[in-house]
């Protein structure tokens, strides 16, 4: 299938690696130009230098940390009126006790996955709507679905901001605009070996033992191929998905049980 996206622009957050990067290739291949967003300048570097070889479309870079403010407002300086916005928080999910976190470990959480995509989409899609042509693409995780526990933080950020996109989108998809977010589960990526590795140690335990554990959790048996959300971001971003919107889409390999 033709996504329709040839020559667009997109600004992908987290973009040096893991599903952000997926995402950032998927669309490259489909002729959309980049603007990649990370917090390591030498690894964004790397990426856009591959990416552009591969695919022979632009690509740029801004080295930010995106859960700053300020940050946030230099980067939509520099890429103001991008065609596709990915938000992808690059702050890992990682387990704490809410009767032991402070204000101020509550206010980063809400930062780095609630303010910070807000600030992105809210910038952004006057101009998309103007266009008459916006998509976003909100990576999240699965278990938003089915709270675990040691993660209210994670979940009040990513909840909240699931539940100001669901009423933004109605005033925004008569102007070809649509934001949905994807719901990733166990992917093969740095960022979920990390994870791995530290429930391994907190739990006394082996990595070889926690990736087990994790396996059997998973109908699919495996853990994803980072390509397969880049895939589906990509296809979240195309002209033809103008009537979809304000959707949670889980891709976990059949972890989550529910019908909704």
């Amino acid at each position: 299938m033709q996504l329709g996206v040839s020559g667009r622009r997109a600004l992908i957050c987290g973009g040096s690696k893991g599903l952000g990067h997926a995402a950032a290739l998927a669309l490259a291949r489909e002729g959309v130009n980049l603007m990649l967003v990370a917090r390591s300048e030498d690894q964004l570097r790397a990426a856009a230098t591959a990416l552009a070889d591969e695919t022979g479309v632009q690509v740029d870079i801004f080295a930010a940390d995106l859960s700053l403010p300020d940050a946030r407002r230099d980067l939509l300086a520099a890429c103001p009126d991008p065609d596709i916005l990915v938000c992808n928080p690059g702050v890992r999910q990682t387990p704490d006790n809410f009767r032991t976190m402070s204000r101020a470990d509550w206010d980063f959480w809400m930062e780095a996955h609630f303010y910070g995509p807000l600030d992105l989409i809210r910038a952004v899609v006057p101009g998309m709507a103007s266009r008459r042509f916006g998509r976003v693409v909100n990576i999240s995780v699965s278990n938003i679905k089915f709270p675990q526990v040691n993660f209210a933080h994670s979940h009040a950020a990513r909840v909240g901001l699931a539940g100001a996109i669901a009423s933004m989108v109605r005033e925004l998809v008569k102007d070809n605009v649509v934001i949905n977010s994807v719901l990733p589960g166990f992917f093969d990526t740095d960022a979920l070996r990390t994870n791995l590795h530290g429930h391994a140690a907190r739990g006394n335990t082996t990595y070889e033992a926690i990736v087990e554990d994790r396996l059997k959790m998973t109908p699919a048996g495996r853990f994803a191929d980072p390509a397969e959300c880049g895939d589906l971001i990509a296809f979240l971003c195309s002209a033809q998905m103008g009537y979809m919107t304000g959707q949670n889409i889980v891709i976990d390999g059949g972890v989550y049980q529910g019908l909704f």
